[in-house]
């Protein structure tokens, strides 16, 4: 028996009613997607520490999950794991004509274009949308970017970094006149509307806006944690200080950094 086999096995024990795991049992397609997404996260996590071990480890959980999935797609009789590994190998060779076929492409840029065209025949019959298929359950910056991108892909998009720069800027100051005069909804419509904008530029400047929110969520979590350190010293918590000694901690830790 391959490990994968070994894998599917203890899948379908967990899975078997009077015998397997009760949590397992309980589970559906909708208890089981946050899970999912957690691992995948899990598995970005180790990819930006550089944590090959942990790499691994994200891996096989996130395969777990997958397996999760099929087991239960093959109890309602729908699709079995080996369905889901034959569609997305026959996707794969479908999909990279110049690879397992005699396309020729020249450069990334071109697969990418060439990857895009084979999709879009894909789509035909379904919602003719250039939006089509930017599933919701994205994380809110993934899916804005990538809204962004295929809007600008049918030509809706700003020339030059400029534009979505600017574009903050009005932003910014329709949030100042919600926070003035607007109702919470207003609050919430104009601030969501700076963060899509956000977005839009951090796109225009070559960023990825996750990637950068991740990375100042870490900042702001080890400098914060350092702050925490320097009132332990003196027996103290953070809520014993007034802001105006935690914004002298918090400068003096971003001093030490730089």
């Amino acid at each position: 028996m391959s490990r994968i086999e070994e894998l599917l096995d203890i899948m379908a024990r967990l899975r078997e009613p009077g015998t397997g795991c009760p949590w397992d049992l309980e589970q559906t397609f909708a208890t089981i997607a946050p899970y999912t997404l957690e691992e995948a996260y899990e598995v970005a996590d180790a990819i930006e520490h550089g944590d090959l071990d942990a790499l691994r480890d994200e891996l096989g959980d996130l395969l777990f999950q997958v397996v999760f999935h099929a087991r239960m797609g093959e109890e309602a009789g729908r699709f079995a794991f080996d369905d889901v590994v034959a569609g997305i190998c026959d996707k794969m060779i479908r999909r990279h004509p110049h690879v397992f076929g005699d396309d020729v492409v020249g450069s990334a840029e071109e697969q990418t274009r060439a990857w895009e065209a084979h999709k879009a025949r894909e789509r035909q019959g379904e919602d003719p949308s250039v939006l089509h298929g930017v599933t919701r359950a994205l994380p809110a910056l993934v899916r804005a970017e990538k809204l962004q991108r295929r809007a600008g892909r049918a030509g809706f998009d700003w020339p030059e970094i400029s534009g979505p720069f600017e574009k903050c800027r009005e932003e910014l100051d329709e949030v100042a006149l919600a926070l003035s005069e607007g109702t919470v909804d207003d609050r919430a419509d104009e601030i969501g509307d700076l963060l899509f904008s956000c977005v839009n530029l951090a796109r225009h400047a070559g960023v990825d806006a996750e990637q950068a929110l991740r990375r100042a969520n870490d900042r702001f979590e080890r400098r914060f944690r350092s702050v925490e350190q320097r009132l332990w010293q003196d027996g103290r918590q953070a809520r014993d200080a007034d802001l105006a000694e935690l914004d002298r901690l918090w400068e003096a830790v971003k001093d030490e950094e730089r």
